[in-house]
């Protein structure tokens, strides 16, 4: 996979990119990087890439002849690559995003700065991403969060081949839990079990039993249920798109009234009437 970036600042991403799991992929041939500065597709001597809006308002606009020259050229040197702009009007990034770019042959992360770009640079994405309802200083942070998310995914990156799917969020499911639940692996959709490690009891606190008596059947039961229970805490919100039986849902609906009082479930009920 070759992942590129346009950005004013390209200088960001090195350190990220040269470092731990990323840098180790790279070093390994498993996923090649290249940090395109935009200036380079300017043509006046201050090299401009932004300017005032049309009809006023705060801040500026990054320029459309630059955007789309840079983007054209860099597509022009290998395969066309899945050109993504990070905007608030974009899709939610989640992990079955990251899954299903981890198949792209070559993406371009095209970085906004300034109050946002020219609306006509968007014709040239072919995806709208955004990380969350905040406001950054530019796409850059969200270039390489998306990078780490995908990167990890790649085969061999993370050594383990399970490593990324007995995970919070991990569409493939967490495999050593038992059977599936309406086609779906069992882990899909639901925050990741609660993990330990030795001493087996630290400071009065200790681990389950359960992890210390070596059936796996009772350890996989126990990740189950212990993911639904966190999931409810502390993530409600996935228990709708979480596969669950009918008493598994049934049991979550318990747990987050326990949690967040009933008037979260009467709540989720009166949105689905209305």
């Amino acid at each position: 996979m070759l992942i590129e970036t346009l950005s004013v600042f390209p200088e960001m991403f090195e350190p990220a990119m040269s470092t731990s799991i990323l840098g180790r992929a790279r070093r390994r041939g498993q996923f090649d990087f290249r940090a395109y500065d935009l200036r380079d597709w300017t043509h006046d001597r201050h090299r401009t890439v932004d300017d005032e809006p049309y009809g006023g308002g705060q801040g500026m606009l990054m320029k459309v002849e630059p955007l789309v020259e840079a983007i054209e050229d860099i597509a022009s040197t290998g395969p066309r690559p899945h050109v993504i702009f990070f905007t608030p009007c974009g899709q939610p990034f989640t992990q079955r995003v990251a899954e299903r770019l981890a198949a792209q042959e070559r993406i371009l992360f095209v970085c906004g700065r300034y109050e946002g770009m020219d609306e006509r640079a968007y014709a040239w994405a072919d995806e709208r991403l955004s990380i969350g309802d905040y406001v950054l200083t530019g796409g850059e942070l969200p270039a390489m969060v998306v990078t780490d998310a995908v990167v990890r995914l790649l085969p061999g990156v993370l050594g383990d081949s399970l490593s990324n799917v007995d995970e919070s969020f991990s569409a493939a499911g967490s495999v050593s839990c038992t059977g599936s639940v309406e086609g779906e692996p069992v882990g899909w959709g639901l925050l990741e079990y609660e993990q330990y490690t030795r001493p087996a009891e630290f400071r009065g606190e200790t681990v389950p039993d359960v992890l210390l008596g070596g059936d796996h059947a009772k350890v996989d039961a126990w990740r189950r249920a212990n993911a639904i229970e966190r999931t409810c805490r502390w993530r409600p919100d996935l228990i709708d798109r979480a596969p669950l039986s009918d008493e598994e849902r049934a049991h979550a609906h318990e747990l987050i009234a326990r949690y967040h009082g009933s008037e979260a479930i009467d709540s989720k009920h009166a949105k689905e009437q209305s």
